[in-house]
């Protein structure tokens, strides 16, 4: 029988954060919801689902340290987005600092797949850095690393070409790529903390399918209702919008996210895994017919 624990959550009100809370607050578990905005609408709706909402920043370790305090465990989530890889890397090492200071007895930290592989990819290495910051805390603690987000079919960067029937990414059509449904994330840590101490010291890449461009546009076609054609997003044109992207494919074409998606599951029954076409059909696609609000992963 699991015993309810106090988690801190960061991010609480994003994509990775807020499905983490979902699936504690689902479990039983209290939930502490940590945000820079605690009027925000989304917060409220943690609220009413029975969180506790606690204003902080990482830009404020004190008050990070301020909300850990006398939780069970922590969960902290990072990004680099809007303000780069170096302050990610900053942030987050006073997060996990915090958490030490705290005395919070497991701390789960989202990175990326294969961020410990020197893949030279700057949002990738910023994770790492962050990684061997709490490997050298010596605070007991899992690194869960996840793939590329399912999700990401519409973020704000490819959501108006899939309204006109395309999907593009920087791979070509038939090659591969692992996936994860954001929801599963949640799970997975839910279930990384009730496993508590089995699991500290540990690292896991986690992902739920495997499938080529065209396949994922076969699959989008059939879930919206409408025609969906894959469309490779070329590197030179890639490395001119955003270079940072661009050295991303090429590593996804070189090399490539490795998880052993079988093992991966069968160690894990209690996570209910998203094959693509599954997610696809649980979408709510009428974010086709307005502005996307789906955030970046």
């Amino acid at each position: 029988m699991t015993t309810n624990k106090t988690i801190l959550v960061t991010g609480a009100t994003g994509q990775q954060g807020g499905s983490v809370a979902r699936a504690l607050l689902g479990k039983g578990h209290a939930v502490r919801a940590l945000t820079r905005n605690p009027g925000t609408e989304a917060a409220r709706r943690l609220a009413a689902a029975g969180a506790e909402i606690v204003a902080g920043d990482f830009s404020d370790p004190a008050s990070v340290e301020r909300a850990a305090r006398g939780a069970d465990a922590m969960f902290v989530v990072t990004s680099f987005w809007g303000n780069g890889p170096e302050v990610e890397t900053e942030q987050g090492i006073a997060a996990v600092q915090a958490a030490k200071a705290a005395g919070v007895g497991h701390l789960v930290f989202s990175s990326v797949a294969d961020a410990n592989k020197a893949t030279g990819i700057p949002h990738f290495e910023s994770k790492y850095r962050i990684e061997q910051a709490i490997t050298a805390l010596g605070i007991p603690h899992t690194i869960v690393a996840p793939v590329a987000f399912m999700e990401n079919v519409v973020a704000p960067w490819g959501i108006e070409a899939l309204r006109n029937g395309i999907y593009a990414f920087g791979l070509p059509a038939q090659r591969s790529n692992q996936l994860i449904a954001v929801a599963d994330i949640g799970a997975f840590v839910a279930a990384v903390i009730e496993r508590g101490a089995s699991l500290f010291g540990k690292r896991f890449d986690i992902a739920g399918d495997q499938l080529s461009g065209t396949e994922q546009a076969a699959i989008l076609a059939r879930a919206t209702g409408r025609p969906v054609h894959y469309q490779e997003i070329p590197l030179a044109a890639a490395r001119q919008q955003d270079p940072e992207s661009a050295i991303m494919f090429e590593w996804f074409d070189r090399v490539g996210y490795d998880v052993d998606i079988p093992a991966l599951h069968q160690a894990f029954p209690e996570v209910r895994w998203h094959a693509f076409d599954a997610w696809a059909r649980d979408f709510d696609w009428s974010a086709l017919a307005a502005p996307s609000q789906a955030a970046n992963g």
